[in-house]
């Protein structure tokens, strides 16, 4: 059929550079407009800003009338596989003990026998990954990376739970939202974004199916049909463009095949939890066209009492569907084409924001919190509604010394969340005066609503040699545009504003690999980007003040990368590589509806340094793989979000820098027992001695301070980036016997530990978390070919209460995680 020459080409190249590996029975896989309300004060030394914001919240900040705008101000300016699950029985031996791994660092796809060949008993199976847009073995590439299997990703949904799920499921990576399920947050070795504007940019690229999800509401598009997620840490820039200087999620799905291929899975648990998740390839000539249709739905019921109107579950549920249609074409063996076209409809809740519920003076919950009640005056329901569409036409062409590749994807999201953002409520008398608060003390009211209506379209073409060489090359260039609205709405104040964001870019690519002996591989890439950001008010209000307000900026920049690979032994290698990256300037607007200008940041530059080791042995028994890094940013960029402004405005820091290190590993102890294990830590460090940021207005600022025109702020030199969790770890095993020739029982347990993280620019006792673990079990029954299971299963297991993030402009409020779900779940493959 039109897949196999691929494949067959791919093992060939395997051989050849693993030679020995192989035969150890290892399968291979911009005007400045100064005002005086700025939002982040510089000391005397350099710009002063003043920090405050966070949203979608409400009112206006003051800078001293000598102060002047950081940022714009400142003076530093595939081939297409039959990826259906598959497995072989072994006799008294459990396949399936490497199937329904979950939550695994970097070796969860042990699991799947995707893209490699069957390994003997006992042994662990090959990683595929595409790190360099070709399908390589983890242990030759390098690149400190880690793949969450289909398996492995439906255990950690299996309560309905969506992206943000994947924190710290493998070692370095961090996910979180105050928008719920409409506009997550990724982080990579501490580096991200804490702006919850539908605007907002992060350095953590999310690619599906090799497109580019840019804006935030794009890469909260559902996960499901999933061949493979895989985590690449570090600078990703030659292949991958800007904005990924931490690294980037690319989540891969099942493709079409050449025979008849199905899966299913479903889950039923508390609250009426339901999740179902599904594909169907149908072949319609074989060999020739080929259908696959994919699904998911989940669903919630309301969970959540309103304690302030005495309501009994009227927050928390949600409906969430989602589609994916595939036609692959090859009319021989040379061509393929592949059109999708995918779709996302999301009727859920908003992040329940719960006032005053840590400290005062820790971070504990304190009587406040109920995890099953919040006290909302506002917020009408906390409604989130979006919408996607995804549409792609990927060509590949293979001429006999290299193949063509050509992927055009066009992407729409629109919708809208609001909520009550103080969290609490206020009682007022006849002529308005407060007469009571709760809970706790809530200075001012907020009930706003921000929405989106974005069209992203993106074009690549790339040709790559085919593989067999001594030398492997590609080159390529890519195109990106978006143009998008967003309106920012307040029930009360402030009054509605539309603002619009366009974004061209354009970049030409290339990188070389030289097998320069049997044992050491070189690899070079470089990468032109040219990037253009405008911005301008096209629905004022006489808050916001007249005219457009219009911003431009725009940056020209070359990524590049050098790496090593070294084979020290037939199981063993180490590897080193430099990578230098940047995220392109940016522009926040959402604080023109509050009376502020745009703020600016220009581009944020990385240089990451990296050494790593990569070995399997005792039989193939144990894999370790290792990295440790070091990275140095200029002109970070960092988002001032919260204090008693309520505002969100960008600053570059002076500079910024991290280190750390990442460990992934898998023991198979026995055929029927395999534990996995990931540890990372991560060390980040605010240098700018001179930026001081606005701060909360009740919890307890650890920071030093001073007053700048009358208005106390913290110097953040010194302190880790946000949401930058120092320890990540998790693990998992599975046991499993035997029962009859054909079936086992089963035992698998997941865990996952967030170590000390800092919420915010500044340090408080309140706002940061520490020692949060989560835990999950599944028991059931499996055919050891893979046909069907049944289980029941329980996610966070402990029913833990650990807070995930605080809103801190009028007081010390907090959302946390999910509650513990009981349930049933039952999945086939044929």
């Amino acid at each position: 059929m039109a897949q196999r020459p691929r494949a067959f080409k791919l093992l060939a190249q395997l051989r050849r550079r693993s030679p020995d590996k192989w035969r150890a029975g290892h399968a291979l896989s911009h005007d400045c407009n100064k005002r005086n309300d700025s939002v982040v004060h510089r000391a005397p030394k350099r710009l002063f800003c003043d920090q405050s914001a966070i949203g979608p919240h409400g009112t206006d900040s003051h800078t001293p009338p000598n102060a002047r705008q950081t940022n714009a101000c400142s003076s530093r300016n595939p081939p297409f596989h039959d990826h259906s699950l598959y497995r072989y029985p072994l006799s008294r031996t459990s396949t399936l003990a490497f199937a329904t791994l979950a939550a695994q660092p970097a070796l969860a796809q042990d699991a799947d026998v995707t893209g490699a060949q069957e390994t003997a008993a006992g042994q662990l199976n090959t990683i595929i990954v595409t790190a360099n847009r070709r399908e390589e073995n983890l242990q030759d590439v390098a690149v400190s990376a880690a793949t969450l299997d289909a398996d492995t990703v439906k255990t950690i949904f299996d309560a309905g739970a969506e992206v943000t799920a994947l924190a710290a499921r493998v070692p370095g990576l961090f996910v979180e939202s105050s928008n719920g399920r409409a506009a997550p947050r990724f982080y990579i070795r501490g580096l991200g974004n804490t702006d919850f504007d539908l605007a907002a940019s992060q350095p953590v690229s999310v690619v599906m199916d090799e497109i580019v999800l840019e804006n935030v509401t794009l890469k909260a598009f559902p996960i499901f049909d999933v061949e493979r997620i895989e985590v690449l840490r570090g600078p990703q820039g030659t292949l991958f463009g800007r904005n990924t200087p931490a690294g980037i999620v690319k989540i891969d799905t099942a493709r079409p095949g050449d025979e008849f291929a199905a899966r299913f899975s479903a889950s039923y648990g508390s609250f009426n939890s339901l999740s179902l998740d599904g594909g169907v390839t149908v072949p319609i000539a074989p060999g020739v066209a080929s259908l696959r249709v994919s699904g998911l739905y989940q669903h919630r019921d309301d969970w959540i009492d309103n304690g302030f109107t005495g309501q009994d579950d009227v927050l928390g549920g949600y409906d969430e569907l989602a589609g994916r249609a595939q036609l692959l074409i090859t009319p021989d063996s040379r061509l393929s084409m592949l059109g999708t076209v995918a779709f996302r409809d999301l009727d859920g809740t908003s992040t329940p924001f719960r006032a005053n519920i840590l400290g005062p003076g820790d971070n504990d919950l304190n009587d406040n919190y109920d995890r099953d009640t919040v006290f909302y005056d506002a917020g009408g329901g906390n409604v989130a509604e979006y919408n996607a569409l995804i549409a792609s036409f990927r060509l590949d062409y293979e001429a006999d010394f290299a193949t063509l590749t050509s992927i055009t994807a066009y992407a729409e999201s629109d919708g809208s969340s609001r909520g009550d953002i103080d969290g609490g409520w206020i009682r007022r008398d006849a002529n308005g005066d407060v007469i009571e608060t709760g809970p706790g003390f809530i200075p001012f009211e907020s009930d706003t609503q921000d929405s989106i209506d974005l069209d992203q379209f993106t074009h690549e073409v790339r040709l790559a040699s085919n593989p067999g060489g001594m030398i492997d090359w590609q080159v390529g260039m890519f195109v990106f545009q978006s143009d998008f609205d967003v309106t920012t709405v307040g029930f009360g104040f402030p009054p509605s504003v539309t603002v619009r964001h366009t974004n061209d870019a354009w970049a030409t690519f290339g990188q070389l690999s030289v097998q320069a002996s049997n044992a050491v591989k070189l690899t070079g890439g470089v990468r032109w980007t040219d990037d253009k950001k405008q911005f301008r008010v096209v629905s004022p209000s006489f808050i916001s003040g007249p005219g457009a307000q219009y911003r431009i900026v725009e940056d020209d920049r070359l990524s590049w990368d050098l790496s090593a690979f070294v084979d020290v032994g037939d199981d063993a290698s180490v590897y080193a590589r430099i990578a230098n990256g940047f995220r392109a300037p940016t522009i926040q607007g959402r604080d023109v509806a509050f009376g502020s200008p745009p703020s600016v940041a220009t581009s944020e530059k990385i240089m990451s340094y990296e050494a790593g080791f990569k070995s399997e042995f005792a039989g193939r028994t144990i894999r370790l793989n290792g990295a440790v890094y070091y990275y140095t940013i200029e002109d970070p960029q960092f988002s001032a979000v919260g204090g008693a402004g309520n505002l969100v405005q960008l600053v570059n820091a002076e500079k910024g820098r991290g280190l750390g290190f990442e460990l992934d590993s898998a023991f198979q102890i026995t055929p029927d027992f395999l534990i996995t294990a990931g540890l990372s830590w991560n060390d980040t460090k605010i240098q700018d001695d001179a930026l001081a940021v606005g701060i909360c207005a009740q919890c307890t600022v650890t920071d030093p301070t001073v007053v700048l025109s009358g208005n106390t702020r913290a110097l953040v030199d010194g302190n880790p980036f946000p949401n930058a969790p120092e320890w990540i770890a998790d693990v998992t095993a599975r046991y499993a016997f035997p029962v009859g020739d054909t079936g086992e029982v089963f035992f698998f347990t997941d865990w996952a530990y967030q170590g000390k993280t800092n919420f915010f620019l500044y340090e408080s006792e309140e706002f940061n978390a520490n020692n949060q673990i989560e835990g999950g079990l599944r028991i059931g029954y499996a055919r050891t070919d893979g046909l069907f299971e049944v289980a029941a299963f329980v996610r966070n297991i402990t029913d833990a209460d650990n807070v995930k993030g605080g809103i801190d402009f009028n007081n010390n409020t907090a959302f946390v995680n999910d509650p513990r779900v009981f349930g049933i779940s039952a999945r086939v493959n044929y």
